[in-house]
């Protein structure tokens, strides 16, 4: 669907009202800049206005003016919680609902209005949510699916003339993480490295991707829980080499451990990959990830480690000297896993 409004946009086929509603901040940002990109005839005009801060009828009065430097104005509404369900006692703004719904009815053709409602889900109950679904276009800017990621890494490259192997595109989100914003960046910076060249492989990925503290974070912890130790010191020296702290690494190894841990027990429970997803409020590609992974890595394993970041924890926080040594000999250890016996 947003494919479709942005091929229409770029047509020059624009309507008087949209609205973008989800929670996926690329999609909402690339609405924005291709609507601005075809506004631009003579002078500019643009107005923003935080419906947060300021009520819908300033909103309104800004679309009824006729614009002074160009033929049409572009109106950016942001955080139109009147179209979501609302918070009793949380209520920034009092907005005057009765004039937007009116205004919907017959908008002005000399400007193009839209509301950034930035939420999971509208209040499809409500009068105004109804209304905005009858006379605007409706864009919806929700987070990919796990293999809906890796297609738009795809087709992201091919926007700029490249191709990228499902594996590549794999290693590319691996590395950079889910944020597509982020994505799309690195494989610009790629394409343009590249010049006539098409292939983005895994070898120029690997060189050129720039890495996240959590990814590295994963990475290590990965490495480690694969018995391969040389691996995870490696990415371990890199990271102090930058400076981070080991308290803040040991704490970061937990998080990843936690979570490991509530994905495996609701895969045993029965869900599947997208209701972890939701109900762990996480990216459905790194949960889909650890469901690939869950038969390499015992359980017991991870409680474990966890119950071995805690004591590294702890040591950290209390002793003086090289910090840096204890969860670099704590990442060096090959244990064998404990039995239930001495666990209990």
């Amino acid at each position: 669907m947003i494919t479709s409004v942005w091929k229409a946009i770029r047509s020059g086929q624009i309507d008087p009202v949209y609205v973008i509603a989800g929670t996926e901040s690329y999609f909402i940002e690339k609405t924005l800049n291709l609507l601005k990109e075809k506004l631009t005839d003579g002078e500019p005009e643009f107005i923003n206005f935080d419906l947060d801060e300021v009520p819908v009828d300033h909103v309104i009065d800004e679309a009824d003016t006729i614009p002074f430097f160009s033929d049409r104005k572009l109106i950016i509404a942001r955080n139109a919680s009147f179209l979501r369900a609302a918070e009793r006692g949380k209520e920034k703004i009092d907005h005057n609902l009765k004039m937007l719904e009116a205004w919907l009815e017959n908008p002005p053709s000399s400007s193009v209005t839209i509301f950034v409602a930035p939420y999971e889900k509208l209040d499809e109950r409500k009068k105004v949510t109804k209304l905005m679904k009858q006379h605007a276009v409706m864009i919806e800017a929700k987070p990919l699916q796990a293999n809906d990621l890796e297609v738009w890494v795809e087709h992201e490259a091919k926007s700029y003339g490249k191709a990228i192997a499902k594996r590549s595109a794999q290693r590319l989100i691996e590395m950079a993480g889910t944020n597509l914003t982020l994505l799309s960046s690195e494989i610009e910076k790629m394409a343009l490295y590249l010049g006539s060249e098409e292939e983005i492989s895994i070898e120029l990925i690997e060189r050129m991707t720039a890495r996240t503290l959590e990814q590295d974070a994963f990475k290590m912890l990965q490495a480690y829980l694969d018995g391969n130790i040389s691996e995870a010191l490696s990415v371990y020296y890199d990271l102090i080499r930058q400076k981070e702290e080991p308290v803040a690494l040991t704490a970061l190894l937990a998080s990843q451990i936690r979570f490991m841990v509530h994905v495996f027990y609701l895969q045993k429970k029965g869900y599947h990959a997208q209701q972890i997803s939701k109900q762990l409020k996480a990216h459905p590609y790194r949960v889909k990830l650890l469901v690939e992974k869950r038969q390499q890595i015992p359980e017991q394993r991870l409680l474990e480690v966890l119950n071995d970041l805690a004591d590294i924890d702890l040591q950290l926080k209390t002793q003086s000297g090289n910090r840096e040594r204890i969860l670099e000999f704590f990442l060096m250890k090959r244990k064998q896993p404990r039995s239930k016996a001495q666990l209990s």
